[in-house]
């Protein structure tokens, strides 16, 4: 079980903890989580070798319409590791990114843009 808890800049203390994921971080982080293991598959699948997989994603909050804030954008920012002897080439690993964004679960679930940011390793 992981603690949760509103977000104290919408829920004030007490009746909030910060110290603990609100739903927001939660949202961005299964989409991070999913965009990470499904990129781990692909690359498996097509023989690199992944030694580490960071990510550094961010959420974007904005007021729809209606008036109620909503996620509208999340930006990750994997930086990967990779040794073996067969190492990608940019090329390959935006591809693999692309590959691993068209098939995640999450991505294909949610109406926010998710846009990867691939850092070098």
């Amino acid at each position: 079980m992981v603690p949760a808890s509103a977000s104290p800049t919408v829920v004030p203390l007490p009746y909030s903890n910060p110290a603990c994921v609100d739903p927001e971080e939660a949202f961005v982080a299964a989409i991070s989580s999913c965009h990470m293991l499904t990129f781990l598959y692909v690359a498996y699948r097509e023989g690199f070798q992944i030694d580490s997989y960071e990510d550094e994603a961010v959420g974007v909050m904005t007021k729809g319409e209606n008036g109620v804030p909503w996620v509208s954008s999340v930006t990750l920012r994997p930086k990967v590791l990779y040794s073996g002897e067969k190492l990608p080439t940019k090329a390959d690993e935006d591809r693999l990114h692309h590959l691993a964004h068209e098939q995640c679960y999450v991505a294909n679930s949610v109406k926010t843009q998710v846009t990867v940011q691939s850092k070098p390793g």
